[in-house]
Protein backbone atom coordinates (compact mmCIF):
# COMPACT_ATOMS: atom_id res chain seq x y z
CA UNK A 1 0.00 0.00 0.00
CA UNK A 2 1.84 3.37 -1.51
CA UNK A 3 0.25 6.24 0.83
CA UNK A 4 -0.65 9.68 -0.80
CA UNK A 5 -0.53 12.99 1.42
CA UNK A 6 -3.49 16.12 1.38
CA UNK A 7 -2.86 19.00 0.74
CA UNK A 8 -5.86 20.44 2.96
CA UNK A 9 -7.76 18.67 5.72
CA UNK A 10 -8.97 15.46 5.58
CA UNK A 11 -10.54 13.09 7.62
CA UNK A 12 -9.36 9.98 5.53
CA UNK A 13 -6.13 8.32 4.86
CA UNK A 14 -5.88 7.65 1.19
CA UNK A 15 -3.68 4.26 -0.04
CA UNK A 16 -3.18 2.96 -3.32
CA UNK A 17 -2.85 -0.90 -3.54
CA UNK A 18 -0.25 -2.05 -5.53
CA UNK A 19 0.80 -5.45 -6.48
CA UNK A 20 4.53 -7.02 -5.48
CA UNK A 21 5.61 -10.69 -6.12
CA UNK A 22 8.82 -11.70 -4.65
CA UNK A 23 9.63 -14.87 -6.23
CA UNK A 24 11.51 -17.82 -3.70
CA UNK A 25 14.21 -18.18 -6.53
CA UNK A 26 13.88 -14.87 -8.41
CA UNK A 27 13.56 -12.60 -5.56
CA UNK A 28 11.63 -10.10 -5.95
CA UNK A 29 9.95 -9.52 -9.98
CA UNK A 30 8.77 -5.53 -10.62
CA UNK A 31 5.25 -5.46 -12.35
CA UNK A 32 6.45 -4.48 -15.42
CA UNK A 33 7.89 -7.97 -16.10
CA UNK A 34 4.79 -10.13 -15.35
CA UNK A 35 1.78 -7.56 -15.33
CA UNK A 36 1.68 -6.94 -19.79
CA UNK A 37 1.94 -10.71 -19.93
CA UNK A 38 -0.95 -11.54 -17.86
CA UNK A 39 -2.93 -8.88 -19.48
CA UNK A 40 -1.74 -10.37 -22.83
CA UNK A 41 -2.80 -14.00 -21.53
CA UNK A 42 -6.06 -13.04 -19.94
CA UNK A 43 -4.16 -13.87 -16.89
CA UNK A 44 -4.75 -10.14 -15.27
CA UNK A 45 -8.76 -10.90 -14.28
CA UNK A 46 -7.60 -13.66 -11.74
CA UNK A 47 -5.08 -10.99 -10.04
CA UNK A 48 -7.53 -8.28 -10.36
CA UNK A 49 -9.93 -10.20 -8.63
CA UNK A 50 -7.14 -11.58 -6.00
CA UNK A 51 -5.98 -7.70 -5.41
CA UNK A 52 -9.51 -6.25 -4.89
CA UNK A 53 -10.60 -8.87 -2.76
CA UNK A 54 -7.48 -8.54 0.22
CA UNK A 55 -7.81 -4.67 -0.75
CA UNK A 56 -11.64 -4.34 0.35
CA UNK A 57 -11.04 -7.06 3.24
CA UNK A 58 -7.74 -5.01 4.55
CA UNK A 59 -9.85 -1.37 4.24
CA UNK A 60 -12.93 -2.71 6.15
CA UNK A 61 -10.72 -3.73 8.96
CA UNK A 62 -8.47 -0.66 9.25
CA UNK A 63 -11.51 1.13 9.52
CA UNK A 64 -13.39 -1.35 11.99
CA UNK A 65 -10.12 -0.54 14.41
CA UNK A 66 -10.99 3.13 13.89
CA UNK A 67 -7.99 4.26 11.02
CA UNK A 68 -10.10 6.23 8.43
CA UNK A 69 -8.56 4.84 5.22
CA UNK A 70 -9.59 4.74 1.27
CA UNK A 71 -8.01 2.29 -0.80
CA UNK A 72 -7.38 2.63 -4.59
CA UNK A 73 -7.22 -0.08 -6.70
CA UNK A 74 -6.52 -0.54 -10.32
CA UNK A 75 -8.39 -2.25 -13.13
CA UNK A 76 -6.95 -2.76 -16.37
CA UNK A 77 -8.63 -2.41 -19.96
CA UNK A 78 -9.51 -6.18 -19.68
CA UNK A 79 -11.31 -5.79 -16.26
CA UNK A 80 -13.36 -3.36 -17.29
CA UNK A 81 -14.90 -5.27 -20.39
CA UNK A 82 -16.21 -7.79 -17.71
CA UNK A 83 -19.72 -7.53 -17.42
CA UNK A 84 -19.64 -9.34 -14.05
CA UNK A 85 -17.25 -7.28 -12.52
CA UNK A 86 -19.47 -4.90 -10.73
CA UNK A 87 -21.35 -8.13 -9.42
CA UNK A 88 -17.95 -9.80 -7.87
CA UNK A 89 -17.07 -6.09 -6.98
CA UNK A 90 -20.35 -5.74 -4.64
CA UNK A 91 -20.29 -9.12 -3.48
CA UNK A 92 -16.61 -8.67 -2.13
CA UNK A 93 -17.94 -5.29 -0.08
CA UNK A 94 -21.02 -7.64 1.36
CA UNK A 95 -18.57 -9.96 2.46
CA UNK A 96 -16.21 -7.98 3.87
CA UNK A 97 -18.62 -5.30 5.42
CA UNK A 98 -16.88 -2.31 3.18
CA UNK A 99 -18.16 1.04 2.30
CA UNK A 100 -17.92 1.22 -1.22
CA UNK A 101 -17.05 4.64 -0.63
CA UNK A 102 -13.77 3.57 1.17
CA UNK A 103 -12.99 2.31 -2.45
CA UNK A 104 -11.24 4.09 -5.51
CA UNK A 105 -11.29 1.80 -8.76
CA UNK A 106 -8.40 3.53 -10.86
CA UNK A 107 -8.38 3.22 -14.81
CA UNK A 108 -5.99 4.68 -17.32
CA UNK A 109 -7.22 6.91 -19.93
CA UNK A 110 -6.58 4.45 -22.80
CA UNK A 111 -9.02 2.03 -21.14
CA UNK A 112 -11.75 2.99 -23.09
CA UNK A 113 -10.56 3.06 -26.50
CA UNK A 114 -11.29 -0.47 -28.08
CA UNK A 115 -14.74 -0.91 -26.63
CA UNK A 116 -16.17 2.76 -25.60
CA UNK A 117 -19.86 1.81 -24.91
CA UNK A 118 -19.02 -1.31 -23.47
CA UNK A 119 -16.28 0.10 -21.28
CA UNK A 120 -18.28 3.78 -20.39
CA UNK A 121 -21.44 1.09 -19.39
CA UNK A 122 -19.42 -0.63 -16.70
CA UNK A 123 -17.81 2.56 -15.57
CA UNK A 124 -21.28 3.95 -14.80
CA UNK A 125 -22.38 0.47 -13.25
CA UNK A 126 -19.75 0.51 -10.83
CA UNK A 127 -19.84 3.87 -9.79
CA UNK A 128 -23.37 3.14 -9.49
CA UNK A 129 -21.86 0.97 -6.43
CA UNK A 130 -21.06 4.00 -4.54
CA UNK A 131 -17.28 3.87 -4.73
CA UNK A 132 -15.21 6.63 -6.30
CA UNK A 133 -13.43 6.53 -10.40
CA UNK A 134 -9.94 7.76 -10.92
CA UNK A 135 -8.49 8.17 -14.11
CA UNK A 136 -4.59 6.66 -13.79
CA UNK A 137 -1.46 8.41 -15.49
CA UNK A 138 -3.45 11.28 -16.71
CA UNK A 139 -1.29 12.78 -19.82
CA UNK A 140 -0.03 9.76 -21.08
CA UNK A 141 -2.66 7.94 -23.07
CA UNK A 142 -4.34 8.62 -26.32
CA UNK A 143 -7.80 9.45 -25.47
CA UNK A 144 -9.87 12.31 -26.31
CA UNK A 145 -10.91 15.15 -23.29
CA UNK A 146 -14.50 14.18 -25.35
CA UNK A 147 -14.03 10.45 -23.49
CA UNK A 148 -12.76 11.84 -20.40
CA UNK A 149 -15.81 14.14 -19.85
CA UNK A 150 -18.24 10.81 -20.48
CA UNK A 151 -16.65 9.36 -17.66
CA UNK A 152 -17.97 9.29 -14.14
CA UNK A 153 -15.02 9.78 -12.77
CA UNK A 154 -14.48 12.00 -9.39
CA UNK A 155 -10.14 12.16 -9.81
CA UNK A 156 -7.51 13.02 -12.35
CA UNK A 157 -3.80 11.47 -11.68
CA UNK A 158 -1.23 13.06 -13.02
CA UNK A 159 1.57 10.83 -14.56
CA UNK A 160 4.71 10.84 -12.59
CA UNK A 161 6.38 12.13 -16.02
CA UNK A 162 5.17 15.50 -15.75
CA UNK A 163 5.66 15.50 -12.02
CA UNK A 164 9.61 14.39 -11.25
CA UNK A 165 11.03 17.60 -13.65
CA UNK A 166 8.41 19.96 -12.34
CA UNK A 167 11.05 22.93 -11.21
CA UNK A 168 13.40 22.29 -13.97
CA UNK A 169 10.74 22.66 -16.92
CA UNK A 170 8.60 25.00 -17.27
CA UNK A 171 6.45 23.12 -19.52
CA UNK A 172 5.89 20.60 -17.33
CA UNK A 173 4.71 22.95 -14.60
CA UNK A 174 2.51 24.37 -17.47
CA UNK A 175 0.74 21.01 -17.80
CA UNK A 176 0.66 20.38 -13.96
CA UNK A 177 -0.98 23.75 -13.50
CA UNK A 178 -3.34 23.57 -16.40
CA UNK A 179 -4.44 19.91 -15.63
CA UNK A 180 -5.20 20.96 -12.16
CA UNK A 181 -7.33 24.03 -13.23
CA UNK A 182 -9.26 22.16 -15.48
CA UNK A 183 -9.83 18.64 -13.49
CA UNK A 184 -11.12 21.79 -10.53
CA UNK A 185 -13.42 23.49 -13.26
CA UNK A 186 -14.88 19.72 -13.78
CA UNK A 187 -15.07 19.00 -10.31
CA UNK A 188 -12.71 16.66 -10.17
CA UNK A 189 -9.78 15.88 -7.36
CA UNK A 190 -6.33 16.16 -8.38
CA UNK A 191 -3.49 13.53 -7.55
CA UNK A 192 0.31 13.94 -8.58
CA UNK A 193 2.17 10.46 -9.07
CA UNK A 194 5.99 10.22 -8.93
CA UNK A 195 6.37 12.82 -6.10
CA UNK A 196 10.30 12.31 -4.96
CA UNK A 197 11.22 15.42 -2.82
CA UNK A 198 9.72 17.78 -0.85
CA UNK A 199 10.42 20.99 -3.07
CA UNK A 200 8.04 19.62 -5.60
CA UNK A 201 5.19 18.84 -2.97
CA UNK A 202 5.48 22.24 -2.11
CA UNK A 203 5.37 23.66 -5.09
CA UNK A 204 2.52 21.17 -5.90
CA UNK A 205 0.98 22.75 -3.04
CA UNK A 206 1.08 26.31 -4.39
CA UNK A 207 -0.38 25.01 -7.46
CA UNK A 208 -3.53 23.56 -6.11
CA UNK A 209 -2.90 19.48 -6.08
CA UNK A 210 -5.28 18.01 -3.88
CA UNK A 211 -3.06 14.61 -3.02
CA UNK A 212 0.39 13.57 -3.80
CA UNK A 213 1.76 10.52 -4.14
CA UNK A 214 5.26 9.35 -4.42
CA UNK A 215 8.44 7.91 -2.96
CA UNK A 216 9.12 11.33 -0.74
CA UNK A 217 6.06 10.52 1.45
CA UNK A 218 6.16 6.90 1.34
CA UNK A 219 7.30 3.44 -0.80
CA UNK A 220 4.58 0.57 -0.90
CA UNK A 221 4.46 -1.21 1.95
CA UNK A 222 2.95 -3.90 3.87
CA UNK A 223 -0.21 -3.05 5.67
CA UNK A 224 1.74 -3.43 9.19
CA UNK A 225 4.32 -1.52 8.04
CA UNK A 226 1.72 1.65 6.64
CA UNK A 227 0.44 1.70 10.56
CA UNK A 228 3.65 2.55 11.61
CA UNK A 229 4.12 5.39 9.07
CA UNK A 230 0.65 6.14 9.89
CA UNK A 231 1.16 7.01 13.58
CA UNK A 232 5.14 8.31 13.10
CA UNK A 233 5.31 10.20 9.36
CA UNK A 234 4.32 13.77 9.38
CA UNK A 235 2.85 13.24 6.20
CA UNK A 236 0.29 10.89 7.28
CA UNK A 237 -0.63 14.59 8.93
CA UNK A 238 -3.45 16.62 5.99
CA UNK A 239 -1.84 19.89 5.82
CA UNK A 240 1.79 19.32 6.99
CA UNK A 241 3.89 21.26 4.80
CA UNK A 242 1.88 24.57 6.05
CA UNK A 243 3.44 24.07 9.59
CA UNK A 244 -0.06 23.11 10.74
Amino acid sequence: YQPKYAFAASTALSVEALVRWVHPQRGFVPPLAFIPFDEQTGYIRRITLWVLERAIRQCADWNRAGRAVCVGVNLSARDLLQHDLPEAFEAMLARHGCAACWITLEITESAVLDEPAKALANLARLRATGCALSIDDYGTGYSSLSYVRQMPVQELKIDRSFVMNLLASPADEIIVRSTVELAHDMGLTVTAEGVETEAILRRLGVLGCDLAQGYFIGRPMTAGDLEGWMDSSPWAVPGHHRGD
